[in-house]
């Protein structure tokens, strides 16, 4: 079992975050805590850093995390690698317009850092084109595994249509979109073998950001050296239409 706890208040440097559990593998409870700085309660928090206190020892470890600016950070501990010892999940809002978030997961067995995912890292993988076509259609083209969807835009608003298209279905004008970063990483245990998968999720915006298309959703799982794409769909909302893969 792990305990969660968020400290809203920090004024000064100190523990923004933190969970109890076994993350080296000893049997004995550690605490794993997230410090930071923020100036007020509603600031954002600056340079953030992963802490992990050795429950048998009392030994401290930090370690900086390479994006260690946001707000709110969470932390979840769970077997992503089926070890059967918990690792280190890491979620920190951006406050961006997009809702982005900084994620990392590390394992700490027999007390060894090691850094399992980062979020940027895999921003950089997952590419994305989004364009629009004719007959009131978008094409999403996932790069990493070379899928295509189509998002069909006929029943969005006319004049947000009239925009965009002549009176028989065809572009004025080339249009692209694009796909944001991760805007969401969750931990799901699918197969109840207190095993966990991720799914990754990323907007999709059409002609400005807060024109919402749909949702990329990568589920990733470890394949005993890396996180890789076990399944991916696109979910619409706002407009009826299909995804396919």
């Amino acid at each position: 079992m792990y305990r969660y706890y968020y400290n809203p208040n920090m004024r000064v440097t100190g523990v923004v975050a933190s969970a109890t559990g076994d993350v080296n593998g000893d049997g004995v409870p550690d605490i794993v805590y997230v410090t930071g700085y923020r100036e007020s309660d509603v600031s954002i928090i600056q340079n953030m850093a992963l802490g992990f206190r050795d429950g048998a020892t009392g030994v401290s470890v930090s370690i900086p995390l390479k994006e260690n600016i946001g707000y709110d950070p969470m932390l979840f501990l769970g077997d992503f690698t089926g070890d059967g010892i918990n690792d280190i999940l890491i979620n920190i809002p951006t406050g961006g317009s997009g809702g982005t978030t900084n994620n990392y997961i590390y394992s700490f067995v027999n007390n060894e850092a090691r850094l399992l995912f980062d979020s940027d890292a895999f921003n950089q993988t997952y590419t994305y084109d989004v364009t629009y076509k004719d007959d009131y259609k978008v094409e999403v083209w996932s790069r990493r595994n070379n899928k295509r969807y189509i998002i069909d835009l006929s029943q969005r608003d006319p004049e947000y249509l009239n925009g965009l298209y002549d009176a028989g279905g065809k572009l004025k004008e080339p249009v692209s979109g694009w796909v944001d970063p991760i805007s969401g990483l969750y931990p799901i245990d699918f197969e109840f073998d207190n095993m966990y998968d991720l799914i990754a999720y990323q907007q999709i915006a059409g002609t400005f950001h807060a024109d919402g298309l749909g949702t990329i959703q990568n589920r990733l799982k470890w394949n005993g050296y890396m996180f890789v794409l076990d399944y991916q769909d696109l979910a619409i909302y706002g407009v009826e239409g299909t995804g396919r893969s």
